[in-house]
């Protein structure tokens, strides 16, 4: 650890990541998943984890693959145009993992109960459809009545997981998180975790946003760890910082489709590689691909 709440990813994970935790995942689809410790994740082999996240993509596919993963709550797992997310469902399918289905709505409401210290919170989503049934029997939804109208509502169970992992754009030392652009479930799901390691773009020195509160995102009591990892979520994008990789992903997703093969993708590229940087001079040793994409953001910004 080099002071503060800064650590590398290899200490932040060792420190606050166990075996079987909960993990809240952070990132949606393409954008600002929290690559480098989900590799980080990878190879300590922290296993035995349930993964639970609104739209889990990329990260959740490669915990997968890694054999890492014993179940998943979620509102979707896939890469949208590129596909599904080809190791987890062959997981599914197999009986590898287990599966708890929600909406995106009802899993943001779980982390908003979480967030607000309340067991559950109500909502007259789900009502009239089949998941709610299959929520009700898994015991994280219950379907009840408005005390004042009479008409049916539901409630749903608070989530709290054992860590949330997000990506940012930057952070103080102390924690402090600037997040550019969509924020989805993160913001709630952070403050529901019982602890949260962010990983960034970029640390800035304490008291930075001390004359611009306003662009704190998440503040700092919230946040156990910092990790500052430019890249850090490729080849998913960041808003302001790079687009996303899209030869990279659709090179991954053919080695999915095709079977196996992520897990030889995985032991040269994740596991065999000391660190996120030496992963990222494998992929890119002229670091052309990761210019060329942030110059793609610049264009779109």
């Amino acid at each position: 650890m080099t002071g503060g709440k800064v650590f590398t990813a290899a200490e932040a994970v060792a420190r606050f990541v166990a075996p079987g935790a909960v993990v809240g995942m952070g990132g949606q689809n393409i954008n600002r998943c929290p690559m480098v410790l989900v590799h980080e994740v990878i190879r300590q082999r922290i296993g035995g984890l349930t993964v639970v996240g609104c739209n889990l993509s990329l990260p959740l596919d490669m915990l997968v693959a890694a054999g890492l993963v014993a179940r998943t709550e979620q509102g979707t797992g896939n890469l949208e145009r590129y596909g599904t997310l080809f190791a987890w469902r062959r997981a599914v399918e197999r009986g590898e993992v287990s599966v708890g289905d929600h909406s995106h709505l009802a899993m943001a409401t779980r982390f908003a109960a979480g967030a607000l210290g309340l067991p559950y919170l109500p909502t007259r989503s789900l009502l009239g459809t089949d998941l709610l049934a299959d929520m009700v029997a898994a015991g994280y939804a219950r379907q009840d009545v408005d005390p004042w109208s009479g008409n049916p509502l539901v409630l749903l169970k608070a989530m709290t997981p054992d860590v949330a992992i997000i990506h940012a754009n930057r952070a103080d030392i102390s924690g402090n998180i600037v997040i550019e652009g969509v924020t989805s479930h993160e913001v709630d799901m952070v403050r529901a975790a019982r602890v949260a390691i962010v990983s960034v773009e970029e640390i800035v020195p304490a008291g930075s946003f001390a004359d611009r509160p306003e662009q704190v995102t998440i503040p700092e009591a919230y946040v156990a760890a910092v990790v500052e990892q430019p890249f850090g979520a490729f080849p998913t994008s960041v808003y302001r910082a790079y687009d996303f990789a899209e030869s990279e992903i659709k090179e991954y997703q053919a080695l999915g489709r095709a079977g196996e093969e992520l897990r030889d993708w995985l032991a040269v590229n994740v596991c065999a590689t000391a660190d996120f940087d030496a992963f990222l001079a494998t992929r890119d040793p002229s670091g052309s691909l990761r210019s060329r994409l942030a110059d793609q953001m610049r264009s779109l910004v």
